[in-house]
């Protein structure tokens, strides 16, 4: 395994898990090598760094791989002390690591079925359940601009995905759920995160991320006829 020195990513443009890792770099001011993937043609490095999962991303520092990206934001704010992202309280981080696995679980597995429902009855369930899923995420995020308070932090990056990806999803799936009449500080936190300079100058061009994800749609509904 080659061992130079320095920060890489392996990663794909299009990858909302990809972005919160750069998201987290940039927030840290730390120097990298971005390392674009063909994710049909993956590269001997990707492979020889992530022989189980292949998949991006990948952060390789000082020659070790670190892979999954909730794994690659902890291990950044241990190794890089400054601008900290998660918190320093032994219960708020461990409330911080909860909601993550939210967001990993319950909130991705309930915008995919949406996402890929095609009977119209299965849809309407789908955003039923999650229209719930946002209910609970609005109701943690009252009185609050960010996750953490004032600035983003490590829950905004995790959730971050909610605030590009999620109305890529409802554009190509044609369906909507999130309201701001419904769901206030929810929609206010999308506003905030994707206003903030940070994530506004590190965010896929959306007419691209559209066609990508309209394609994805398509092959994914084909494969399982």
């Amino acid at each position: 395994m080659a061992a130079g020195k320095g920060v890489k990513l392996y990663g794909m443009w299009a990858s909302p898990a990809v972005r919160r890792v750069e998201w987290a770099l940039k927030k840290k001011g730390i120097k990298y090598e971005y390392i674009e993937e063909d994710l049909s043609n993956k590269s001997f490095e990707l492979l020889q760094y992530n022989p189980i999962t292949k998949q991006v991303p990948v952060l390789v520092h000082d020659g070790k791989p670190v892979m999954e990206s909730l794994v690659i934001l902890e291990y950044i704010d241990e190794v890089w002390k400054g601008n900290p992202i998660l918190p320093k309280d032994a219960y708020e981080r461990a409330k911080a690591q909860f909601w993550a696995s939210f967001s990993e679980d319950k909130c991705r597995d309930a915008v995919r079925k949406v996402y890929f429902a095609e009977e119209e009855d299965t849809k309407m369930k789908a955003m039923e359940h999650l229209m719930e899923i946002i209910r609970v995420i609005d109701q943690e995020l009252k009185g609050k601009k960010f996750f953490g308070g004032e600035s983003i932090g490590y829950l905004d990056l995790v959730f971050g995905w909610m605030a590009f990806w999620l109305g890529i999803a409802e554009e190509v799936a044609s369906f909507k759920v999130v309201d701001s009449k419904k769901f206030p500080n929810f929609t206010s936190w999308i506003n905030n995160f994707i206003n903030d300079p940070l994530i506004r100058g590190n965010l896929p061009p959306r007419d691209k991320t559209l066609e990508f994800f309209r394609n994805f749609r398509k092959l994914h509904l084909a494969s399982c006829k």
